[in-house]
C-alpha cells in the first residue's frame, strides 16, 4: 500500500517540486497539493492523509495552525514541516503544535521522499542544524547539590513522586524520542506493539499532547528525558 501525502506550500515552484518528488516515488501517492492553509485544512478533513507536508509562512493562516488542526483532529497523520524558517521560535512552536519532522527548504527532492518514509516508520527526520537547536534546549546545566533540612527533603521526595508518567511510560518515551517505531520499542522492551500504543495513548493524555514530537518536548521540559 502507498502512503498518501498532502502538500501545503504557497510558493508555486516549490509546490511543483515537492509534488513531483512525491509522484516519482512508487511507494507514495499525492493526495493533494494546495497553496493555502485553509485549503490544506479542508483537504485534511476530507482525505485524512497519512502524511502532511506543510510550510509555516502561508498567505492566509499560519502553518502552525494547520499543524495544530492535524494533531487534534487527525492524530494518525504525521506532519513534516518544510520551511525556510530555522530559528528557535518557529522550530519549537512547530514541535509543540505536533510536527514530527522539520526540514529546511534547501532539502533535495530525494531527501523529501526519504523523510516521508522515515516518518511512517516511526522516525523524526530533522535537518541537522535544526536538530542541534532542539538538543541544545535540553542540554541544561545540573544544579549544584544543596544540603536541605529534613522537611525540605521530604517535600522534594514528594515532588519526585508526583511525576505524571510511570517508569514504563518514561522508558517508552525515551525510545520514541530516539526515533524508534512502536514495533521497535516493543521489541526492545519485550512487549507487544499494541501494548506500546496503549502506553503512548496514556502518555498523550497525561501530558495533554497530541503527537510524539509534542510529548517528547513536554517531557523534556519536565526533566523526564
Amino acid at each position: 500500500m502507498r502512503t498518501n501525502v498532502l502538500i501545503v506550500e504557497d510558493e508555486p515552484e516549490l509546490l511543483l517540486k515537492f509534488a513531483t518528488a512525491v509522484q516519482s516515488d512508487p511507494l507514495l501517492e499525492l493526495s493533494g497539493a494546495v497553496p493555502t492553509g485553509r485549503a490544506g485544512i479542508a483537504l485534511l478533513d476530507a482525505l485524512c492523509p497519512e502524511v502532511l507536508m506543510v510550510d509555516l509562512g502561508l498567505p492566509d493562516v499560519s502553518g502552525i495552525e494547520v499543524i495544530r488542526h492535524a494533531a487534534s483532529h487527525h492524530p494518525g497523520t504525521d506532519v513534516l514541516v518544510v520551511t525556510m524558517f530555522g530559528d528557535d521560535q518557529h522550530v519549537l512552536a512547530s514541535i509543540e503544535a505536533g510536527a514530527t519532522g522539520y526540514l529546511l527548504k534547501d532539502a533535495l527532492s530525494d531527501r523529501i521522499c526519504t523523510s516521508i518514509h522515515e516518518l511512517r516508520a516511526g522516525g523524526s527526520p530533522i535537518t541537522p542544524s535544526i536538530a542541534r537547536k532542539v538538543l541544545a534546549r535540553f542540554r541544561l546545566p545540573l544544579p549544584a547539590p544543596i544540603a536541605a533540612p529534613a522537611a525540605a527533603k521530604s517535600q522534594s521526595t514528594d515532588d519526585a513522586g508526583s511525576t505524571p508518567l510511570t517508569e514504563r511510560e518514561i522508558d517508552i518515551l525515551r525510545l520514541v524520542a530516539k526515533g524508534l517505531s512502536f514495533n521497535e520499542v516493543g521489541g526492545s522492551l519485550g512487549i507487544s506493539p499494541h501494548t506500546v500504543v496503549t502506553h503512548v495513548k496514556k502518555i498523550y493524555r497525561k501530558l495533554a499532547v497530541h503527537s510524539r514530537g509534542e510529548a517528547v518536548f513536554e517531557a523534556g521540559q519536565m526533566g523526564l528525558l
